[in-house]
């Protein structure tokens, strides 16, 4: 089983809208039984929150469902519990190595570094933007996801 781990902010934008496509594609590829998925946030304050009304929308858009996820915080114990730890920007990448324990095997990474589409690496925060913004995310994400799941079955056969 490979376990993937979004990390944002808040947990209620970039993180479960990473979530619900990659889960939503592993799904449709049959491999869920494969890859696990979740995702967190640096802060603390969005805890228990469901995901931004705007990412719920744009997802049902896209024929995703990501009602069910809750927002929680990333923890030190996420690096043992996760093969990949996959930051949305710099700056949450920053704030998790901080807690980062010596000796962990996951792998720890900016999520964009798996688009092939997009050069961007950081996904933009669309929470004070308009709906455009998160339109954009959900393109940043799907691009990454495609690449996620064919990096993940080339290094796991």
């Amino acid at each position: 089983m490979t376990r993937v781990l979004f990390v944002c902010l808040g947990n209620i934008c970039r993180s479960p809208t990473a979530h619900a496509v990659f889960e939503h594609m592993v799904q449709q590829r049959g491999l869920s039984s494969q890859i696990m998925v979740d995702s967190a946030g640096t802060g603390d304050w969005h805890i228990g929150h469901s995901p931004d009304k705007r990412a719920t929308a744009t997802a049902k858009t896209r024929g995703i469902d990501m009602t069910h996820l809750r927002a929680r915080q990333f923890t030190r114990d996420d690096f043992a519990r996760f093969d990949y730890v996959l930051a949305m920007d710099n700056s949450n990448l920053k704030d998790m190595l901080a807690l980062e324990p010596a000796g962990h095997t996951a792998t720890v990474r900016l999520f964009l570094e798996f688009a092939t589409r997009f050069t961007e690496r950081e996904v933009p925060d669309p929470y004070y933007g308009g709906d455009e913004g998160f339109e954009y995310v959900f393109d940043l994400v799907e691009d990454a996801s495609l690449g996620l799941i064919r990096h993940i079955q080339e290094t796991s056969s």
